[in-house]
């Protein structure tokens, strides 16, 4: 029990730690460059924040535990929607920009749609994830090329940016400050977050094997919310700030960093079939719960709490369904 809970654990709380370093460090050398806020929030807070599924996932499919590394890709997603969302529209009605609903809701929608068939008609080789991570990069540079003339209606990518920046005050430009030391933050949170992901990797495998559970249900659960506390922790903040719109976009759009880049990478480096419970399953959910959240988020353009209260209890009810 002590050497599968003390790598577990430790692995989770080196990966949060890291991760939060690791974007507060890369924020602030970017804003001494004068690098502009939109293009920090499109780039380093969406790959920061996601840095531990990364790393976690690609760790994961290199050790030869498939399910974990794409079960953390996917149980990431359904968490999102389901338990963030569901925890945020229950502390205060989320509103919701047009432009991430129509642009962004539908990218994660697409996305999750063209995952899920690709998983079940081949293994997904790198030809696949160099497409998907080309696809990211595409979607980047339109969403900054629409951010950019936007001056109210703001898309997924810059709200969470905005989400992380008001949960985390570390992160908000600043005029002083030497950019050596936030290089030395954000390079310490890099290797605090791959070792995480080494531990966390490691405890999963070591608890799937001691308890008899599927390596995948480990990954779709235990691994992908704790990879996903950065995503919790800003909308609940979001949530209480009222800025619940920050919250739908931050959701959004790490779902949509979650598939492209990180099952992207995952392929890149350790093709291979994805795992046939989550093919049969999981991917089903994830495409199914998308389309809930957009077709929630279009009536009204807000999520009520009533909303919020049924995906809790659908991430409840999943959860429930996937456990041994």
């Amino acid at each position: 029990m002590f050497e599968v809970w003390v790598p577990l654990v430790g692995g989770l709380v080196l990966l949060i730690a890291g991760g939060e370093l690791l974007v507060r460090g890369a924020v602030q050398v970017a804003t001494r460059f004068g690098v502009s806020p939109l293009v920090i929030g499109l780039t380093l807070v969406g790959f920061g924040t996601s840095t531990p599924e990364l790393v976690t996932s690609v760790q994961a499919a290199l050790a030869g535990a498939p399910g974990i590394a794409y079960g953390n890709v996917v149980g990431s997603n359904i968490a999102n929607v389901l338990l963030i969302g569901g925890v945020a529209a229950l502390l205060f009605p989320i509103a919701v920009q047009s432009s991430t609903l129509k642009r962004d809701g539908a990218v994660m929608v697409a996305v999750a749609l063209v995952f899920a068939l690709l998983a079940a008609a081949m293994p997904l080789g790198r030809a696949v994830g160099a497409a998907f991570v080309v696809a990211l990069v595409v979607y980047i540079y339109t969403a900054f090329r629409q951010e950019r003339t936007a001056t109210v209606d703001h898309g997924a990518a810059y709200e969470k940016g905005a989400a992380l920046q008001d949960a985390d005050p570390g992160t908000r430009p600043r005029a002083s400050g030497s950019a050596l030391v936030a290089a030395g933050i954000a390079i310490g949170g890099l290797v605090l977050v791959v070792l995480g992901g080494r531990f966390l990797v490691d405890g999963a495998v070591a608890l799937a094997r001691g308890f008899g559970i599927s390596e995948t249900v480990i990954g779709l659960t235990i691994v992908a919310v704790g990879t996903s506390m950065p995503e919790l922790v800003t909308s609940v903040v979001a949530g209480l700030k009222r800025q619940g719109d920050v919250a739908f976009g931050n959701i959004v759009g790490s779902n949509i960093y979650n598939l492209l880049g990180i099952a992207g990478a995952t392929m890149l480096m350790a093709p291979g079939p994805v795992p046939a419970e989550i093919v049969s399953f999981d991917n089903l959910v994830m495409v199914g719960v998308s389309v809930l959240l957009v077709g929630f988020a279009w009536t009204g353009l807000r999520i009520a709490r009533w909303e919020g209260a049924v995906l809790l209890a659908g991430y409840g009810l999943y959860v429930w369904s996937i456990w041994p």
